[in-house]
């Protein structure tokens, strides 16, 4: 045995010395497809190593509770030579990277295991600090032991606090608490550290993806590295399967499990517990079987939520306030809709206008036909229009984009014929896209909503219905990406891929989107607007600015549009729903921006921290359920539609409440109604 020991030794270092070489190769790859095709390239230099130095070792270590400072300061003499590395190509840093990390990990392990039979103490002086900027890496090796006591601490008693309101309660039965709240937390750090150490890929494969993600991502936000892996085809199951719970997901930008939405109609909302942007952070089958979403495949756990075998799943879900709810939910059969587009007529004294919402801006690219959403938007306004409507209002609140084909079809049924946006590249060719169709299918008057989380197509076609003057653009300041992407291979072998930014859309008035987004013509206030990350909360966005263009187009005239505005404007400051929304928005950005603790690990105090935002939360969940003045009905078709379909009346009577809340819908109506009345007074 002694005698293979270094023959074992040298194969392993044969394997480290392989696996760099082919992120050397890679990161050449990858370099030379960026400098070609990205928009706007960066040159290779000290200001990309320190980036993508200081991305790894963020994604390495969040928390600054795993490397120590010796081995920070050991590994940050590679900082400044990334770039010099990828010249030379020579990745062998990334040996250093991995056995550190190993180290680290390892070390980490047996901490928390060895903690798993000591008596915590939570009646100490021991306290938790917060900050919003990271830690430095200053951890002695001696300091672990007491890091991870005082984090494990606060993360039992956290878990405790979050049960209940109740801190009598939870103080009565603190022991029994307290020993399932240990296990599961050991159970959920331990299992995390595993999920990286026992990755049958590796660490070196592990780590090489982060590095190459962390080189695309220094160009701009949108550009990342990704191979054919799990995310992947997790994302790709979403719609494949008959049985269904409801639930549209996907991953956020720490690859966390969120709600995208929940289907009206399905289990999921039936139960009435989910709501866009939850955190899904364990998922149970009837057999039993438990994963936590942060220690578990995406595989595994994308077959709980979207496979026909389990029928019956338990989900437990983290709110925007950071409580846990579960849910047990039955999978059912969801009957496929015509169209995402729906419709409705919104009536307030008198005044009838159709009400349009645009989930996104869909198109059936697999079977290459020509409808989409665009399509289902005209089928729409013809039930409203036989209806007679006097106006249309159309909903882009949360819609993030889609395809920009059928945004510029839908522009083209709004105006007459023109350029509706210009598409220029990293060479600055311009391209003007235009609506060559002559003729509209509406030209009555149109409100359009928009919040911070309406982005890409929605940008695209309300910033072009706003320099046609074809609209009048109401609600919050969109999210500000003007930029297109575009996934390109590596090589031939199609296992290595890039979504690269590779051009930059511009308004027909030559001014750019990108980080502006689109002002709306009249702001109204948007809960959680101070807090929502718009493009420009990240470092690395491209900048605004404006080209000359060669684009020309009529803007047509909305009559009497700053009397509209201004008569809405003392409505909306007279108004004590957008007062209201106005007051706890303001305590949402002070609770998001004020700096928190430091906190004593007493089950007191931690409660007093994680409750003391309750009584927002309770004004918030009752505004947004606070019924507007305004009645919803169907269209004559849809009404002799659902006549025969019981799904779809259920389904309806989901969509017809949240309708019915909006303050945003109940203004635009009367925007409309002043805008009519100067029309008879003309």
């Amino acid at each position: 045995m002694k005698k293979l020991l270094p023959v074992l030794l040298l194969w392993n270092i044969t394997l480290y010395a392989q696996d760099s070489g082919k992120a050397c190769e890679l990161l050449s790859k990858i370099n030379t497809l960026v400098q070609r095709e990205h928009y706007k390239p960066k040159p290779i230099d000290d200001s990309l190593s320190a980036y993508v130095f200081d991305e790894m070792m963020n994604r390495l270590d969040m928390g600054r509770n795993i490397f120590s400072k010796n081995e920070y300061d050991k590994l940050t003499a590679h900082r400044l030579k990334i770039d010099d590395y990828l010249n030379e190509g020579k990745c062998g840093f990334l040996d250093e990277f991995t056995e550190t990390w190993k180290t680290a990990l390892v070390r980490k392990q047996k901490t928390i295991e060895s903690l798993r039979n000591v008596a915590l103490d939570y009646n100490s002086k021991d306290s938790v600090k917060f900050s919003k900027k990271n830690f430095a890496f200053d951890l002695a090796e001696t300091d672990f032991d007491r890091v991870w006591k005082k984090r494990l601490r606060f993360e039992i008693l956290d878990d405790i606090a979050k049960l209940s309101k109740n801190l009598d309660s939870l103080k009565q039965n603190f022991v029994s608490l307290e020993k399932i709240s240990k296990a599961k937390i050991l159970d959920t750090n331990l299992c995390k550290v595993s999920s990286i150490l026992e990755n049958k890929k590796g660490l070196e494969y592990q780590l090489q993806g982060f590095m190459l993600d962390a080189f695309c991502s220094y160009f701009d936000p949108h550009s990342n590295y990704f191979s054919v892996d799990a995310k992947s085809s997790f994302l790709s199951g979403l719609s494949t399967s008959n049985l269904s719970l409801g639930l549209d997901i996907t991953l956020n930008e720490k690859e966390e499990i969120i709600v995208g939405d929940v289907i009206p109609g399905g289990p999921a909302a039936r139960s009435g517990k989910f709501e866009k942007g939850d955190t899904i952070v364990r998922v149970a089958n009837a057999k039993g079987e438990e994963y936590w979403v942060s220690c578990t495949s995406l595989e595994t756990i994308g077959e709980l939520i979207f496979s026909d075998t389990n029928k019956e799943v338990n989900i437990t879900i983290r709110k925007k306030n950071g409580s846990t709810v579960e849910a047990g939910l039955q999978k059912e059969i969801m009957k496929d809709l015509q169209n995402s587009v729906y419709s409705y007529i919104a009536e307030k004294n008198g005044m009838r206008v159709g009400y349009i919402n645009i989930p996104n801006f869909y198109s059936d690219f697999e079977s290459n036909s020509p409808f989409g959403c665009a399509d289902d938007v005209v089928k729409e306004i013809i039930k409203l229009q036989e209806d007679k409507v006097e106006g249309i209002v159309i909903d882009l609140l949360d819609n993030g984009g889609g395809s920009m084909e059928e945004a510029i079809r839908l522009v083209g049924m709004f105006i007459d014929i023109g350029p509706v946006s210009i598409l220029a590249n990293s060479k600055g060719r311009q391209n003007i896209l235009k609506d060559t169709n002559r003729g509209m299918a509406y030209t009555g008057p149109v409100v359009i909503l928009v919040n911070g989380f309406s982005a890409s197509a929605s940008e695209f076609f309300s910033a072009a219905m706003q320099d046609y003057n074809r609209a009048i653009v109401i609600g919050a300041p969109t999210l500000g990406k003007a930029t297109m992407q575009t996934i390109m291979p590596l090589d031939n072998k199609n296992e290595d891929f890039v979504k690269l930014t590779v051009e930059k859309f511009y308004r027909i008035t030559g001014e750019s989107g990108q980080i502006k987004g689109v002002i709306p013509d009249l702001e109204l206030p948007v809960l959680f607007d101070g807090v929502i990350k718009r493009e420009d909360s990240y470092r690395n966005a491209l900048v605004h600015d404006s080209i000359a263009t060669k684009a020309r187009f009529q803007r047509l005239l909305i009559p009497n549009k700053d009397r509209v505005l201004g008569l809405s404007k003392e409505r909306i400051k007279n108004n004590s729903r957008f007062n209201d929304l106005r007051r706890y928005n303001n305590e949402i950005n002070i609770m998001y921006e004020k700096q928190r603790g430091p906190i004593r690990l007493t089950l007191a105090d931690v409660f007093k921290d994680i409750h003391e935002i309750d009584p927002l939360w309770d004004k918030v969940k009752e505004i947004t359920q606070r019924p507007a003045n305004t009645a919803i009905s169907n269209t004559t078709y849809e009404i002799m539609k659902m006549d025969s379909d019981p799904f779809e009346k259920e389904i309806n009577t989901f969509k017809i409440k949240d309708v019915q809340n909006s303050p945003y819908l109940e203004e635009a109506i009367n925007i409309i109604r002043d805008y009519k009345e100067f029309l008879k007074m003309n």
